[in-house]
């Protein structure tokens, strides 16, 4: 079955003026619209054509055709990123993810450095990245559209920083982009997220 580009989970123009609707237009119209359509041409009439994009990305970067590698990525880091951000998003986690945050780096504003210097030194494309690794959360960055599942590890927060996610409105203030980013986040997600991760821990352990 082919993959299919997501229709956005809220208007294009809702994350303003954090995010502009044209960057989301195009980010996503055109972007992520062209990875879903180049991941189908790489897979199609391969054994890769019945799996799920975790399971095709869970074979590994480096046993990826190339294709298959940068637009797999594309894809499902895309669907990820828009569902990462709210209208109504911003302020604080709560509840387990906030209490795992302040355990694994000190405080809330002590990750968001973490996370936000791992944004602003990626040199070039790529993301910005907090994943649950080996049950526990870790920062860092990856370049051009890898995915944690490509190592191991489950994504559960993402930052695009690619220059097709902010130049129209940033131009080449990418550290402008990411603190205004952190207004958008949508913890809840992120949170629910981290919950799965961690029962589905618990049940490779169990077994």
């Amino acid at each position: 079955m082919a993959f299919v580009l997501p229709d956005l989970p809220y208007p294009k123009g809702a994350l303003e003026p954090h995010i502009d609707a044209l960057t989301m237009e195009i980010h996503h119209g055109r972007h992520h619209a062209a990875y879903t359509n180049n991941l189908n041409a790489a897979i199609k009439d391969t054994p890769l054509e019945s799996l799920s994009i975790e399971a095709i990305l869970a074979k590994g970067a480096d046993n990826l055709p190339a294709a298959v590698r940068n637009n797999g990525g594309g894809y499902h880091n895309h669907n990820l990123f828009w569902e990462l951000m709210s209208p109504q998003g911003g302020g604080e986690p709560t509840g387990a993810l906030a209490q795992a945050i302040a355990s694994t780096f000190g405080s809330f504003e002590a990750f968001k450095k973490e996370f936000s210097n791992a944004a602003t030194t990626r040199f070039g494309s790529g993301w910005a990245w907090l994943v649950v690794s080996n049950g526990a959360l870790k920062v860092y960055s990856l370049p051009n559209q890898d995915n944690p599942l490509m190592q191991g590890d489950t994504p559960i927060l993402g930052l695009d920083v690619w220059e097709h996610a902010y130049y129209l409105k940033y131009q080449n203030k990418r550290p402008d982009y990411i603190a205004a980013w952190w207004n958008v986040v949508n913890w809840p997600k992120v949170a629910e997220l981290y919950a799965k991760a961690r029962s589905q821990k618990s049940e490779a352990r169990s077994q």
